[in-house]
């Protein structure tokens, strides 16, 4: 086997080379081409030509490598890579910070919830989202500066006590 096969190895690192054009790769893809050799030796034919089932080896192995690397994409080193592509924000963040939002939106009472969207959602001015609600508009700002308030609390996770039930207003005589 090594008087037939030595000679061959000049021959398939210049095919090697002119495969993958990088000599380290093509070094390691005629090794991985003798180690497959010799470890199917037994099945080759002994009628057939060694050079040729050595260089179909190596050209299988060259396409499955090239086919494995387009799958994968370009290789870089981590001392070569730029440190912006390295560093990644998780992607988890948004997500629970939605979650959140939506949470201390639904804990804001209903007529707060809906001038906040109003104005700072659906971008109306003060005066329309009055006109919406049909309250006064010095009403819709003193709503929507507790509902800003309370929701800059919840989202800061400072819980925030509701106070018990009692009228709003009393009346002094």
């Amino acid at each position: 086997m090594v008087r037939l096969v030595e000679p061959l190895i000049p021959a398939l690192r210049r095919y090697a080379r002119a495969l993958l054009r990088d000599p380290a790769d093509a070094d390691d893809l005629v090794q991985d081409c003798l180690e497959r050799a010799v470890s199917r030796w037994h099945q080759r034919r002994s009628d057939g030509d060694t050079r040729t089932w050595l260089t179909a080896i190596l050209h299988n192995l060259a396409v499955s490598q090239m086919r494995r690397r387009a799958r994968r994409g370009a290789h870089m080193s981590v001392e070569d890579a730029p440190e912006a592509s390295l560093a990644v924000a998780p992607s988890q963040d948004g997500a629970l910070r939605h979650r959140d939002l939506m949470a201390a939106l639904d804990a804001l009472p209903d007529e707060q919830r809906n001038v906040l969207l109003l104005v700072t959602v659906e971008g109306l001015s003060y005066a329309e989202a009055a006109q919406v609600l049909a309250i006064p508009t010095g009403t819709v700002m003193s709503r929507l500066s507790r509902a800003r308030d309370r929701m800059i609390r919840l989202m800061d996770g400072e819980g925030v006590t509701v106070p018990a039930k009692r009228p709003l207003l009393r009346r002094v005589k």
